[in-house]
């Protein structure tokens, strides 16, 4: 049987294939699934090295079709598809840091193509040029990680390429994660003040009495309804919570459902404080008179805060108030202090989760019972208490000092 030669006269292989036409050689193979492939090269030594790679890959049981051809969107909707036991909370929160942060850019990549500097140069850029803080990058990274480590154990890839690539710019970046600062004493006492008085946000205050009064989650405080507070003995009852859920089948369309808590510790019952009791009875005559929210979320309805369309209250749209709130404060204040002759005084810009964490800081100003403390807050691990919400501010500190040196003769 005559050999198949190349137009140098060199013997080719079983599978192998020169085209005249534009001098490029090809490899016929099998894939894992029984379909003919073809790879192709400009030079026979280069076609032979792709053989052996293959070859390598097929002993190795990687699906190099799979990895060649599927982007890594593909891998991430094979990976979240699999995570039946997300709560909603978290499947929109993967769903939203893929969709916002990777799916138009990293993820159009061939699976194939992705080597570790890829990943290292995608998270620089998102931290130096698109200004990302180190703690959205972990996120970032929390979801692309288990994405390739699927593509990992499915025999695509043989390593992840992700692996120690947020350690090493978090390294290079300063290392730690953003500090969540609470509001001072007199940050908060201005910001309710302002509030208060300026009638295009006052609609607001009845809201944020209740975050700062309670120490609640964002979603438990727009989740809770009128069921749930009992005003006669002045308790709040938190068993559940309201998520802004952003659809599977509509990454542009977002819905409300309910989640359970995580851990039972997230049940708890929280004594109202004079402010709150106010705040919710005058709510409560209030809505006697004009109307209670109908809106159904998964068979529950009276939620107690509503928007101007009856509708609870997402985050997004809360954090949009507050900045809107500290700009306005912030520039009428700049204005004055420059009348007045005197240095303006600023409320820093801050999320609605700060409202939480300054309720803890308050309560931990003020009661020196971490279990106390804990039980309020929900924390199912009092180390969560003491190691995010126990931060004492200097003032603080210095009195305790002050007070410790009092107390102890030793000296």
């Amino acid at each position: 049987m005559a050999c198949r030669k190349d137009g140098k006269g060199r013997v080719l292989r079983k599978g192998e294939g020169y085209r005249k036409g534009d001098g490029r050689y090809s490899y016929v193979y099998i894939d894992p699934l029984g379909k003919k492939r073809t790879i192709y090269a400009k030079s026979l030594v280069k076609l032979r090295e792709r053989e052996e790679q293959l070859q390598k890959d097929q002993l190795d049981g990687l699906d190099i079709y799979v990895a060649g051809k599927a982007d890594v969107n593909f891998l991430f909707d094979r990976y979240i598809s699999t995570k039946t036991e997300l709560r909603s909370t978290t499947y929109s929160n993967y769903l939203y840091t893929w969709n916002h942060f990777i799916r138009d850019t990293f993820g159009k990549k061939k699976v194939r193509d992705v080597k570790y500097s890829d990943v290292l140069f995608f998270y620089t850029d998102l931290i130096n040029n698109q200004g990302l803080q180190i703690n959205t990058l972990e996120t970032i990274n929390t979801v692309l990680r288990p994405t390739f480590q699927l593509a990992v154990r499915d025999d695509i890839i043989r390593k992840n390429p992700v692996d120690g690539a947020y350690c090493e710019v978090k390294k290079r970046n300063g290392g730690a994660r953003k500090t969540r600062r609470a509001l001072t004493v007199d940050q908060q006492r201005k910001f309710m003040e302002y509030v208060a008085k300026n009638p295009f946000f006052y609609h607001w205050y009845p809201f944020f009495v209740f975050l700062l009064g309670t120490g609640c989650r964002i979603g438990e405080a727009i989740g809770i309804r009128w069921d749930d507070i009992d005003l006669e003995n002045r308790i709040i009852d938190i068993n559940h919570s309201l998520t802004y859920y952003q659809r599977a089948d509509d990454s542009y369309k977002c819905e409300f459902r309910v989640s359970l808590p995580k851990t039972e510790a997230g049940n708890r019952r929280i004594p109202m404080m004079q402010q709150v009791y106010d705040v919710l009875q005058e709510e409560y005559e209030r809505q006697k008179q004009e109307g209670f929210c109908v809106e159904n979320v998964d068979g529950m309805t009276n939620f107690v805060f509503t928007n101007r369309f009856g509708m609870p209250h997402n985050p997004a749209a809360v954090n949009r108030a507050i900045k809107r709130i500290v700009d306005t404060h912030n520039s009428e204040e700049e204005v004055a202090a420059k009348k007045e002759k005197r240095e303006p005084v600023m409320i820093p810009r801050f999320s609605c989760h700060i409202f939480r964490h300054t309720f803890a800081s308050r309560f931990c100003e003020n009661e020196t019972n971490i279990k106390v403390i804990q039980e309020v807050m929900g924390h199912a691990d009092v180390s969560t208490t003491m190691n995010i919400y126990a931060e004492a501010n200097p003032d603080v500190t210095k009195s305790v000092i002050e007070k410790l040196s009092k107390n102890m003769d030793i000296f």
